[in-house]
């Protein structure tokens, strides 16, 4: 089973790739080594650098007859991956 979920394509994001980062979001048991294993193996590149985060879910609230209903969204794990000079990952190439 792979620990990568999908990449993360926001602005910030999108705007890393110029300088050859490309951000996923991945599991959150996932270490540095599996997640390298995975993108080696998903996309044949090479990897030299993985940086990795976790991140705290946000509180929602809303209205309901009976009151507020307060909860959170699921924390997660992001990690920026570097690929070696000349290397490219194309998330729009199976569209």
């Amino acid at each position: 089973m792979s620990t990568l979920k999908r990449p993360i394509v926001t602005e910030k994001a999108t705007g890393l790739t110029e300088k050859g980062r490309y951000t996923f979001e991945v599991e959150r048991t996932a270490n540095k080594v599996q997640i390298k294993k995975d993108i080696e193996s998903l996309y044949g590149v090479t990897v030299t650098d993985i940086n990795t985060m976790r991140t705290i879910g946000k509180m929602k609230s809303k209205a309901t007859r009976s009151g507020q209903a307060i909860g959170r969204r699921a924390h997660g794990k992001k990690a920026i991956v570097t690929v070696k000079e000349g290397d490219i990952i194309d998330f729009y190439g199976n569209l």
